[in-house]
């Protein structure tokens, strides 16, 4: 039961570095990024490709963080000639590119079975003291990003990022150029996200396509929907929300001794009902964003 604890709790702070990352691009500027997960993906096989090479720690990181950030100038490039929502849809095709690559790419990637055995950051510690080091390492790391990101959101950056969200030809004709600020937004949400990518597959000591599932960018944006888009409270609360949720179905799926099938299926019925009872009733999330109004 502590091992189950450590372990939620470990992917709860790491898909919190990840929704931090969407919620630079979707809460701060308004992206309707669907290939989000990709950044995550990239930064995983870094760890993977990285350890294969004999890296160090520090350049594989630096590697999956500026891959991911090429990825996300990429992307940004191709906002400049399409509208919000076709955008989108690049996005996630961008995305599942680069999965179909991973998959069968086998000389880089590992190919379907991906990359394994890649050895955990605490390796030398005796169980149970590698587990809760790493979740110290992963609450650091997702509290300096939290700060950094609320830094971000109430500076000078973010303030144009909110007014370019809310209107776009106001912030056009107070001197922003728009097009840089959609690319530094979605660059830096491509390095969270990517750190996040990295520290999942040094927890779990595999990278693999199936990292880069867009069903796992719908959880990301999942946990901002329920939590409330652009604040970084409602981010945090989102992802408690759906991880308790997904640590929730495993009792009921032994008291009521249900198949492994069912147990998947009931897991996103009850976070697709917590979606839907939010967007019904708190539609701005269970922690809206407080927008400052000028006297």
């Amino acid at each position: 039961m502590f091992d189950f604890l450590i372990s939620s709790l470990t992917i709860a702070g790491i898909y919190g570095l990840m929704a931090l990352g969407l919620n630079i691009q979707a809460g701060y500027a308004g992206l309707l990024n669907f290939g989000n997960i990709a950044f995550a993906g990239l930064g995983a096989y870094a760890a993977g490709i990285g350890y294969s090479l004999g890296w160090p720690l520090l350049p594989s990181l630096a590697m999956g963080i500026a891959l991911a950030m090429l990825l996300g100038l990429f992307l940004a490039s191709m906002g400049r000639k399409l509208a919000a929502d076709y955008w989108g849809i690049a996005t996630l095709a961008v995305a599942e590119i680069l999965r179909t690559v991973a998959t069968n790419e086998g000389w880089l990637t590992g190919g379907a079975n991906g990359i394994s055995a890649i050895p955990s950051l605490f390796e030398g510690l005796a169980r149970p003291w590698d587990s809760i080091a790493f979740l110290a390492l992963v609450l650091v790391v997702l509290g300096v990003a939290a700060w950094m990101c609320s830094r971000l959101g109430n500076g000078r950056f973010g303030r144009a990022l909110r007014l370019m969200r809310e209107e776009p030809q106001l912030a056009t004709c107070m001197g922003y150029d728009l097009k840089s600020l959609k690319t530094r937004a979605i660059m830096s949400g491509a390095a969270v996200t990517a750190i996040g990518g990295f520290l999942y597959a040094r927890y779990m000591s595999f990278a693999g396509p199936d990292y880069m599932l867009a069903s796992e960018t719908f959880v990301l944006w999942t946990m901002l929907m329920i939590g409330g888009i652009g604040n970084i409270a409602g981010v945090l609360t989102g992802v408690v929300v759906v991880q308790a949720a997904y640590v929730f179905v495993p009792f009921i799926k032994d008291w009521l001794h249900l198949s492994s099938d069912v147990s998947g299926a009931l897991r996103l019925g009850l976070i697709g009902a917590i979606l839907l009872v939010c967007l019904m009733w708190r539609s701005e999330g269970l922690v809206p964003e407080k927008l400052r109004k000028m006297p």
